[in-house]
């Protein structure tokens, strides 16, 4: 059995911890700086405040300022922080980390240069490291699964990415279980850029269904079919994206499957359905307790990085309607018809 050190004790965190220590491994998971109060609630209850499910008893909880001690002897290190925790995962932890200790990193998004190239945290980490002197290759986890699925033991299937045949395997040995299933890449730029754009079209496809909830005026009816629509267009726009990025094909069907998932059940989801039906980011933020969404982060990022590469002559934005269309919903505040006939083509 393993020692796997968390850092980051949110939902997905917490789903990590409690597959990984139902296959009878130390875990031990470390917070961030503003976690103290809930590592505190941990070691009290045994629970998550927001996670109605008792972690197993080989869970142990410490401070973020003792997280040195949490990865003494650990075979590796799991980064589950958020979007908003990357540069303080950086500059706090691996800069600081012993370099042989493994890392497999949870995050799921992407960082974008000035030439409007997207690149994955785990090679956004390493470039950074890299300067400082230090070689350490990132491995990452993505695919489809919500952290309320994993605990309940939904059969999940997700992809670990990374360059060391070794290292991929242990960590898969080391997670795998029987409803926890996991498959390996060395395709990490095609995963990550997949499982990371998704959240900006699941988003859109919340909203078109928030959108027409409204529309309903109480009478609300499943909306199969503009779902479907919607979803055809997401996944359509992701390919382009994955396109340029030299995608793999499993790695985009990944990010496809991870699309559903993210549009039928997540908090994406939540948040989309609040703007569809008229809220603004602010007011659906609100009403959603303050939740962090990597699905405003990306879809910025990714609309920006399509707009530089459109004054490249790299791509053209009208290929892109879905996603213009989401981006001018949080900037506006208001969530407009969708620009249906946009979506659709004439192969003749």
């Amino acid at each position: 059995m393993a020692i796997i050190t968390i850092i980051g004790i949110g939902q997905y965190g917490s789903a990590l911890a409690c597959v990984a220590a139902e296959k009878g491994n130390e875990i031990r998971m470390a917070g961030s700086p503003v976690d103290d109060e809930i590592v505190d609630a941990c070691r009290k209850t045994g629970r998550h405040p927001k996670v109605d499910v008792p972690y197993p008893e080989n869970v142990k909880f410490y401070h973020c300022r003792d997280w040195e001690k949490a990865v003494e002897g650990a075979d590796f290190l799991i980064g589950a922080v958020n979007s908003f925790g990357v540069d303080w995962f950086l500059n706090d932890i691996l800069m600081k980390l012993d370099p042989s200790v493994p890392v497999l990193s949870a995050a799921k998004g992407l960082m974008e240069k000035r030439d409007g190239t997207l690149i994955s945290y785990p090679s956004y980490w390493e470039s950074k490291l890299a300067k400082a002197g230090i070689k350490r290759d990132i491995y990452a986890l993505g695919g489809p699964g919500t952290a309320e699925g994993i605990i309940n033991h939904d059969h999940t299937h997700v992809t670990i990415c990374g360059k060391d045949n070794a290292i991929l395997k242990m960590m898969k040995n080391a997670l795998q279980a029987s409803w926890y299933h996991i498959s390996l890449t060395h395709d990490a730029e095609g995963l990550e850029t997949a499982v990371a754009i998704k959240n900006a079209y699941a988003l859109g496809v919340a909203i078109a269904l928030g959108r027409a909830h409204r529309l309903d005026k109480g009478a609300e009816q499943p909306h199969f079919n503009s779902q479907a629509a919607v979803f055809y267009q997401a996944a359509k726009e992701m390919l382009r994206v994955l396109e340029l990025e030299h995608a793999e094909l499993d790695s985009a069907l990944v990010g496809i499957g991870d699309l559903y998932v993210t549009s039928m059940g997540a908090r994406t989801r939540k948040f989309g359905l609040l703007l569809g039906e008229g809220k603004t980011c602010e007011e659906a933020q609100e009403l959603l307790g303050g939740i962090t969404l990597e699905s405003l982060v990306v879809v910025r990022r990714l609309s920006h990085a399509m707009t530089v590469k459109a004054r490249q002559g790299k791509v053209n934005l009208s290929d892109f309607p879905l996603l213009q269309y989401v981006m001018s919903v949080l900037e506006t505040g208001k969530a407009n018809a969708l620009p249906w006939r946009r979506f659709t083509y004439e192969n003749l």
